[in-house]
């Protein structure tokens, strides 16, 4: 393993802390080429470090700041995490239906909404089929990794 001197781009963290500003996370973290940077934004101040290439990701324990959105009800089988930071949005663009709503049944590879991250939408699909019993961001608002969005009932096919 190479312990060569991680290149910081200071414009490109200084964009990433607007980024935080702008969309109310609290850290967001870039990889390229099998590099890894993360900037993370305390009370007062941004601070930006390199990760090691085989960075795990954000703890469980870090969800606890959303107490609201994750409860103990939504942990465990069923539950559809959020891959990436981002913005979520329920339909494919305003004003249209939302993809799902709760109690609709949904097939394995179903969209059920997207993360918009850097500008890329990424649909977030069913990874298994059921029935929608909880949804749990709202349209618009920001997510971070591993927050539960949804909850899919498998049992309910």
């Amino acid at each position: 393993m190479s312990h060569e001197p991680f290149p910081l781009d200071a414009e490109a963290i200084r964009e990433l802390a607007r980024l935080l500003e702008e969309t109310g996370l609290s850290e967001i973290e870039v990889e390229n080429a099998g590099r890894k940077l993360r900037v993370v934004r305390g009370q007062d101040s941004v601070t930006a470090f390199p990760l090691p290439q085989a960075a795990v990701h954000p703890p469980e324990a870090a969800h606890a700041a959303h107490p609201t959105e994750t409860t103990q009800e939504t942990v465990g089988e069923g539950t559809v995490r959020s891959p990436m930071v981002g913005t979520a949005y329920l339909a494919s663009e305003p004003g249209a239906n939302p993809f799902v709503t709760v109690g609709d049944e949904v097939a394995e590879g179903d969209t059920l909404l997207i993360v918009e991250a850097m500008k890329v939408m990424n649909p977030i699909l069913a990874p298994h089929g059921g029935t929608v019993t909880q949804i749990l961001v709202s349209d618009g608002r920001p997510v971070e990794y591993g927050q539960v969005l949804m909850v899919i009932d498998p049992a309910h096919v």
